[in-house]
């Protein structure tokens, strides 16, 4: 039976960092995955879906072009194309994460694994021991359970579209159902997007979500509200129509798409052979140094429940192998102050804590400082977008805690600025700073 000093459970961003930076310090390390090298993210999340949002970007950029002077007569959209070339660009990375692992001497296994015993995991059937486990096996897109719910498609099954639909229904009120969305109706699709609850991005800060509401509805996005769907049905002309429990109904849709959140990865891990504690949605459970209640088997990512990014299960990983073998003791990941984006139309950059959740924490310490402007960008354009900047301080020294950004460059800009947040950066700080004109970034320190 194989032993290891690290064996690895998934073959997603945060599994392969941990085990790239394992075997960096020395350690013997094996990765095993079923499925392509890279997880949700390279495969069917982050990178797909930034290349569509790219592709919707410049559908609007040809339609603000006549603006500049620019006489652009676009032949068409070829859905076709564009995703033979994207499927082709994610087939390049599984092949340099593979080339990665075997450059930094992980072996790579491939199979499912389960917990046959504590740190003893089989592999279709092979067995292997480990001083330490690392589970990172991420998550998956939830589908309801209603009647008709296999009509309908993940987001998973809308990376796979051959063709771009016409009339695209979306259930949900996450950043993945607002980006499908944008994404569908920049490319030309009629989109309606079905909200359980009256808002969408209930944790994101109330000027993000209504700001972003606001410019859906003026996009030509369908925004129906409180809609609890009883069924969804199959027409005589192969079209579905969707039930709500209350007599709405929508038909003549095209495609369906399931967004209404994610499920871990977890119920074929036999977990309990090793004596590792899951909550009620079955994430695993650890503590701040990623932890689980079995000794020597650890969990990141999305299988974790706590902050589903990307870069925070690459830096969770890498803290973790830099704890268990590179003699960094205190190496943990400080889960405080995680900048984030939606790659929504128009985008949302953020960090830190929103108007409300401060106002819990601290009541009347709390002050505002928020500017709401129309990008230079648009100065010769026929259409327009909103942009919406906002600070979040708090005590006399009015230190920053949020700062909260929609518009054209969000995306781009929230970085810099979530440095300034995690070192303690205040208002006077921001006012110091001399600004780069003309920028939207600007507006962030020249507010009064």
């Amino acid at each position: 039976m194989p032993t290891w000093d690290y064996l690895v459970i998934g073959g997603g961003s945060g599994g392969i960092a941990s085990a790239r930076r394992a075997a960096q310090h020395g350690a013997r390390v094996a990765l095993v995955e079923a499925g392509r090298l890279g997880g949700t993210c390279v495969n069917l999340g982050c990178v797909p879906k930034k290349i569509m949002w790219n592709a919707a970007t410049i559908a609007e950029t040809l339609g603000d072009a006549e603006g500049y002077g620019f006489d652009v007569d676009p032949a068409g959209f070829d859905w076709g194309k564009m995703k033979a070339g994207r499927d082709a660009y994610v087939e390049r990375l599984n092949g340099i994460y593979a080339r990665n692992l075997e450059g930094s001497r992980v072996t790579a296994i491939r199979g499912s694994a389960a917990f046959v015993g504590p740190r003893e995991v089989e592999v279709d059937g092979d067995r292997h021991q480990a001083e330490h486990v690392l589970i990172a096996t991420g998550g998956r897109p939830r589908v309801p359970a209603v009647p008709g719910a296999e009509l309908g498609i993940t987001s998973d099954g809308f990376f796979a579209l051959a063709r771009q639909p016409k009339r695209v229904a979306i259930v949900g009120a996450g950043y993945i159902a607002v980006e499908i969305a944008g994404v569908l109706s920049s490319l030309g699709s009629e989109v309606t997007l079905l909200l359980r609850h009256q808002e969408l991005l209930r944790r994101f800060d109330v000027a993000l979500r209504e700001t972003l509401m606001t410019e859906m509805a003026a996009h030509g996005i369908n925004v129906m509200s409180c809609i609890h769907l009883a069924r969804v049905e199959r027409a005589a002309d192969g079209s579905l129509e969707l039930c709500g429990s209350t007599g709405e109904k929508l038909s003549g849709v095209d495609a369906l798409i399931w967004a209404i959140g994610r499920d871990p990865n977890t119920e074929r891990l036999g977990l309990a052979a090793a004596g590792v504690s899951t909550d009620d949605g079955g994430h695993v459970q650890v503590d701040e140094w990623q932890n689980t209640s079995a000794a020597g088997v650890y969990a990141v990512g999305d299988v974790t429940g706590k902050w589903p990014l990307t870069p925070v299960a690459i830096a969770a990983g890498r803290r973790l192998a830099d704890r268990l073998f590179g003699g960094q003791p205190d190496a943990r990941l400080d889960y405080d102050f995680i900048p984030s984006v939606v790659f929504s139309h128009p985008p949302i950059g953020t960090v830190g804590l929103t108007e409300d959740q401060a106002r819990d924490r601290w009541g009347d310490a709390v002050k505002i400082h928020s500017s709401r402007f129309t990008n230079m960008y648009h100065a010769l354009t026929a259409r327009r977008t909103a942009s919406v900047v906002k600070l979040v301080t708090v005590g006399p020294e009015q230190k920053v805690v949020g700062v909260h950004v929609i518009g054209i460059g969000a995306d781009e800009m929230i970085q810099g600025f979530a440095v300034a947040v995690r070192m303690g950066a205040t208002k006077a700080d921001f006012d110091r700073t001399v600004a780069i004109h003309p920028t939207a970034a600007e507006e962030l320190v020249t507010l009064r």
